[in-house]
């Protein structure tokens, strides 16, 4: 493998921290209702560990793709340290949470396992707007609520349901945010499938709440995301600047997390 040197300083913000500040919201989403619903010395860990696993797939990237290409530039070393730093961190962390923990969490992230190495495949092609990839990382992440409720006694079934009710906001909020973003550069492309997304999320919270396994608070909260993604998706709407648009996801995902642990 080659040597490629170059003045100027390596910019470390890159290399630490996510260039997408969408995931933040997808991580937080999980780690605040599970802490709020389960709390937990575990879970605290746990929560550690998720985030500092989640801040290893930046630098990953950049020292896989430097690999890739046969070359070492003075950021590659520092993205291999940082990939030290936070696999460790997140090791060491888990490691706690599994000493810590009064009952057994790691079955959702058993599960969720292949849907997370979906994405790290895709991750590592350089492929990561890929839909599928952006699907699956966002089911795989939300598997943390129900090993943080594991982790703080609950049972099985109503832990994984937590898990379904997150991954069906941070899924459709993929679809109209991919949408909207799509729209708003011109491209042709048709909401239906955000719609549709919306709709399927929302029949599935009205059916577990009919069947008294979700609160109906969080139908509330998802009729809510349905008329959002109807009016963001308006030409009208179109023209929203993109940091206002994060900020109004991140505000119905706070929402929705609110719905669930106060229903």
């Amino acid at each position: 493998m080659s040597s490629s040197s170059s003045p100027r300083a390596v910019r470390l913000r890159p290399l630490a921290l996510p260039v997408e500040h969408g995931g933040w919201s997808f991580l937080g989403a999980p780690v605040l209702l599970g802490l709020w619903v389960a709390p937990s010395v575990a879970g605290f860990w746990l929560s550690l560990a998720a985030l500092a696993a989640f801040l290893t797939r930046q630098p990953l990237k950049v020292a896989w793709a430097d690999h890739q290409r046969g070359k070492r530039f003075p950021r590659t070393q520092w993205a291999e340290r940082f990939v030290l730093l936070y696999g460790g961190t997140a090791l060491v962390a888990f490691g706690a949470a599994w000493v810590t923990a009064a009952h057994a969490f790691w079955p959702p992230l058993l599960l969720a396992a292949p849907l997370a190495a979906v994405q790290l495949r895709y991750d590592l092609h350089k492929q990561s707007r890929a839909l599928l990839a952006e699907l699956a990382g966002v089911t795989a992440i939300s598997a943390l609520v129900a090993a943080l409720a594991l982790a703080g006694g609950w049972a099985m079934v109503p832990a994984l349901i937590l898990w379904l009710l997150i991954a069906l906001q941070a899924s459709a909020a993929i679809l109209y945010v991919t949408t909207r973003l799509r729209l708003a550069r011109g491209e042709r492309v048709r909401p239906r499938r955000a719609y549709l997304a919306h709709l399927v999320a929302l029949g599935l919270v009205i059916g577990l709440a009919w069947a008294g396994l979700a609160p109906w608070l969080t139908v509330a909260a998802f009729l809510v995301l349905a008329a959002r993604a109807w009016l963001g998706l308006q030409p009208r709407s179109l023209t929203t600047p993109t940091p206002l648009v994060g900020v109004q996801e991140l505000s119905v995902s706070l929402l929705t997390v609110a719905s669930i642990a106060l229903g």
